[in-house]
């Protein structure tokens, strides 16, 4: 989903949160989808995924989470329940504020809310990673 900030920037954090998810856009995103494929059994499930056109979030703990080039990270912001931001950037208003506004505009919960591209991602359907959701999410993108 597009979203802009009306009102307020984003300011990079004076220390980066620890990384609770991958995010990937366009193409880096099917270089994750790719790597995602390879990882081993027992690493995959210890991950959840969501997708949509544009991007693929892939949650789970620091050390598990795949690299890929292009890949940025995400956690949840311990001021905002619900609140996903980037580990290196946040809002120059109070998470708190923004994150009952996104709340209460989107109706879903959690949410990521993304700096570049601007955008709001619900994260409430992730599903563990597995063969088949994986192949959902390549259907999905292949308009299948």
């Amino acid at each position: 989903m597009n979203f802009s900030a009306k009102g307020w920037a984003w300011r990079p954090r004076l220390a980066p949160a620890e990384p609770q998810a991958a995010v990937a856009w366009g193409d880096a995103a099917r270089r994750l989808h790719a790597r995602l494929l390879l990882i081993p059994a027992e690493q995959a499930t210890r991950l959840q995924a969501t997708a949509n056109r544009d991007v693929l979030v892939v949650s789970g703990v620091a050390s598990d989470l795949p690299w890929v080039d292009g890949v940025a990270y995400a956690a949840a912001d311990e001021r905002a329940p619900g609140l996903w931001l980037p580990t290196s950037w946040e809002p120059e208003v109070p998470t708190d504020l923004v994150g009952q506004a996104l709340s209460m505009a989107f109706s879903r919960s959690p949410l990521l809310l993304w700096r570049d591209p601007p955008a709001v991602v619900p994260l409430d359907r992730q599903l563990p990673v597995t063969p088949q959701h994986l192949q959902r999410i390549d259907a999905y993108w292949a308009g299948r």
